[in-house]
């Protein structure tokens, strides 16, 4: 199932799903590809900068090495290297909560 829910009077669709406003990350509702414009509540947009599935994460602001990613108002894991907003997040560049 893919969510595009119309934002009222913006004429944009947006296709991810802010979970808690203290998140630095944000959830596909359907899959992105590399260039897409990422469209958050608001009429906020940025391009991402890879194919993205639907379901996972994108960075919404820069995250530093080591900084942590938030996701539900907690931390989830740490990055992997520095990511960028519109980056793909997965297990590919972040540290899950409790790894070594």
């Amino acid at each position: 199932m893919s969510v595009q829910i119309q934002e009222r009077g913006t004429g944009m669709k947006v296709n991810v799903i802010e979970i808690n406003p203290l998140d630095n990350v944000v959830v596909a509702t359907i899959d992105i590809v590399r260039g897409d414009l990422v469209s958050l509540p608001g009429g906020v947009t940025f391009p991402a900068l890879s194919d993205i599935p639907c379901g996972h994460k994108i960075v919404r602001k820069d995250i530093e090495d080591g900084q942590s990613i938030i996701k539900y108002g907690e931390p989830i894991g740490q990055a992997r290297g520095p990511l960028k907003k519109g980056d793909w997040v997965h297990i590919h560049n972040m540290i899950i909560e409790g790894e070594k």
